[in-house]
């Protein structure tokens, strides 16, 4: 499992367990940012840095 999958389930789970044990809003604010900076991150490259991105997953030089 690559860390950065690792670091997003750690997040989810950390969010339900607010969901179910503590504050509900809070929990799911935890879960929306986990889900959201990973997008917002991707979203905010160029094109170029998108297409060395992808070109380096393929050649499996990345995790992911």
């Amino acid at each position: 499992m690559a860390p950065r999958f690792r670091y997003g389930l750690i997040g989810v789970v950390i969010g339900l367990l607010l969901v179910i044990i503590g504050h509900p809003i809070i929990g799911l604010v935890v879960i929306a940012a986990t889900i959201a900076i990973p997008a917002v991150a991707y979203a905010m490259l160029s094109p170029e840095q998108r297409r060395r991105l992808r070109r380096n997953r393929d050649r499996k030089q990345l995790g992911g």
